[in-house]
């Protein structure tokens, strides 16, 4: 993934704390550098981005891994303070999920640790748990390059939302669902960027190779990782359908597990919900309506109608 930019929130820019690292400002499809290292970004820096509706800074791919460190150790802090509101904490925890995901595209061998991956779980479920209006604060960067990962992001966040509402899971159940959602795309690691970035459409052989994405990540994960079982049928079966008509296996009903019938539903709500290059995003309610009438028979009903609720009001409800 060349030239992976990364966006930093303004709000999380602790200038006594926050790497010395370059900092740049988007303008159009280029980055301009906004602050060399070596000097200091202070509250002034910050209040006159804010002021002129700059909410973004970026860093270099050079960079990334600092501050990948960095915000994944301070996000518990951050997302506990008082400071913030909930809009800014979204923001937070926004961008550690997305540097997360870059990371981890970009370097493979790292979705092993498991810790690392609990932590910016437990940060999300106590972020949804304790703002009722959590999906409409949790904003995004509606840029290309970031499509997996915002992706990824939205379907994990409706998932832990879904799966509160729908069964009584334990604290390390929602853990493990969570991870599989966040990580449901894993597999499009060892798909061609020409195909994953195509804005026409697909071959038929372009699209056999992308449908290889679910199982080729289920192998990776389940022979590089300790991951349960849960989590990695999420990964695997995220495009089965109820009917029978989905992929790798052709699952069908009651054969496919019940978190990743969930993952199914949340991957296509998402995929619809959120902009792509040439394709606008759908209202939640027209979303809906293509999911139920569109694709009809493709996914659990009761589970359909929970999303409903979840979705198309204004307040969404808290994980207890």
């Amino acid at each position: 993934m060349a030239e992976l930019y990364m966006p930093i929130g303004i709000e999380s820019i602790e200038p006594e704390h926050f790497p010395d690292v370059a900092l740049y400002l988007k303008c159009g499809n280029n980055f301009v550098l906004y602050k060399n290292n070596g000097r200091n970004f202070n509250k002034q820096d910050a209040e006159r981005l804010l002021e002129n509706s700059v909410d973004f800074l970026y860093v270099s791919p050079a960079d990334l891994e600092v501050i990948t460190e960095y915000m994944e150790n301070n996000a518990e802090q951050l997302l506990k303070s008082d400071t913030f509101d909930c809009k800014t904490k979204g923001k937070i925890i926004y961008q550690t999920s997305i540097n997360f995901m870059g990371d981890i595209f970009e370097h493979p061998e790292k979705v092993g640790d498991f810790e690392r991956s609990k932590r910016l779980i437990e940060n999300l479920l106590h972020y949804l748990s304790d703002n009722n209006e959590a999906i409409s604060s949790l904003e995004t960067v509606m840029a290309h390059n970031y499509y997996t990962f915002v992706h990824c992001l939205q379907v994990a966040t409706i998932s832990i939302l879904l799966h509160s509402e729908a069964y009584c899971l334990s604290h390390d159940e929602m853990v493990d669902v969570a991870i599989g959602t966040l990580l449901h795309d894993f597999g499009k690691i060892f798909v061609s960027q020409d195909i994953l970035n195509k804005t026409g459409k697909l071959t038929e052989s372009e699209i056999a190779q992308l449908k290889r994405h679910p199982e080729e990540g289920y192998k990776y994960l389940k022979e590089k990782t300790c991951l349960s079982d849960v989590t990695l049928s999420i990964v695997r079966y995220h495009h089965e359908r109820n009917n029978g008509n989905g992929y790798p296996l052709g699952l069908k009903g009651e054969s496919i597990p019940r978190s990743a019938q969930v993952g199914a539903i949340c991957d296509v709500y998402c995929t619809l919900s959120i902009d792509r290059s040439g394709r606008k995003a759908l209202p939640p309610h027209i979303s809906l309506l293509v999911m139920k009438q569109e694709m009809k028979g493709a996914f659990n009903e009761r589970l359909l109608g929970i999303l409903e609720t979840l979705v198309c009001v204004e307040e969404a409800p808290t994980i207890l």
